[in-house]
């Protein structure tokens, strides 16, 4: 009897490490069974939160882009002066010569009103997209990659909310809320996700792609007080961090303060990954598209300044296509 005894502890151990191996596996199997179905839920969510956003974006189209008569906006034009006679004419006094003071530079930019449209009418095409959602102030679109409202309220809500307000992990396109509109601003910072799917900003990538960018430089961007029309003049990566070689103070675009605005402009220059010939003064309107990437204080930027009184399309284009590096 006592040959057999170890023989059944041994058989006993064998079962015990049996069976805690298989409950090991077991457990094993059902973590990873937990991990697949927790992805295919996000994955789902994603594809429910996508369809939604695209449906909200056909939705708001249909009305941009429906026909609508503008009414023409109403200018109040100065009164007429007429200058009374004089009885006869006399010779006027030689005045004095003095030596004209020498104009101080001008240090910071004027505000100015919108072009003909100094009392702050609302198209009505907005006034058909603000019924929908108050917040709508603007729409961006290009050509055959994005058309989209942009909507300003804070630099939160619309991280994980649509232009509707509905909840969504796409969010949505948003105007910087420091950003008055009550006068003609001097650069409109929009925000919105790098989506995978190339949703929102997603497809921002594309202009650092030489061909892209030399082909369709434009972008338009309308607001419920004016339409404007943009030429590209940089694409690239930018830092929030201040200590970075390629920081850019994003707030300074807006600024008033010429010398600040200007080294904004060098920075997006400089940050391109083209050489661009579009010349961009410290008083022209900007629009700045922003959007993340890897690196969290990195943001992908495209920059564009509006096309000037007089500018052809054309003639910008080619100056573009002149500056595209031979393959």
């Amino acid at each position: 009897m006592q040959q057999w005894q170890p023989r059944r502890d041994r058989s006993r151990r064998y079962r015990s490490r049996y069976r805690r191996l298989r409950w090991g596996r077991v457990v094993v199997v059902l973590a990873g069974l937990a991990l697949l179905l927790f992805g295919l839920v996000k994955l789902i969510g994603y594809g429910v939160d996508l369809l939604s956003s695209r449906h909200t974006a056909d939705n708001l189209q249909t009305i941009y882009h429906a026909d609508f008569t503008e009414e023409p906006i109403p200018v109040t034009e100065a009164p007429t002066h007429t200058p009374a006679p004089t009885p006869e004419e006399t010779p006027a006094p030689t005045p004095a010569i003095t030596a004209e003071p020498t104009p101080s530079p001008i240090s910071r930019l004027p505000t100015v009103s919108y072009p003909g449209n100094p009392n702050l009418t609302v198209s009505s095409r907005f006034k058909a997209l603000r019924k929908e959602s108050k917040y709508i102030v603007g729409w961006l679109s290009i050509y055959r990659m994005l058309d989209e409202a942009v909507v300003q309220r804070d630099n939160v809500f619309y991280l994980d909310h649509d232009a509707m307000g509905s909840s969504n992990v796409n969010g949505a396109l948003f105007l910087d809320s420091v950003i008055s509109l009550k006068t003609r601003p001097y650069a409109y910072l929009i925000y919105g996700h790098n989506m995978k799917s190339g949703a929102m900003f997603g497809s921002l990538r594309n202009y650092e792609n030489s061909t892209f960018y030399h082909n369709d430089p434009f972008i338009t961007f309308d607001t419920m007080y004016e339409t404007g029309r943009y030429v590209i003049f940089a694409a690239g990566t930018v830092s929030t961090e201040e200590r970075d070689s390629h920081y850019l103070d994003f707030y300074a675009l807006c600024s008033a303060n010429i010398q600040d605005r200007q080294t904004a402009i060098n920075a997006l220059i400089t940050a391109s990954v083209h050489t661009c010939p579009i010349d961009v003064q410290t008083d022209d309107q900007l629009l700045v598209l922003v959007t993340c990437v890897e690196k969290d204080a990195d943001r992908r930027v495209v920059a564009a300044r509006r096309i000037r009184d007089g500018e052809s399309e054309e003639e910008l284009k080619r100056q573009v296509e002149q500056s595209r590096k031979p393959q």
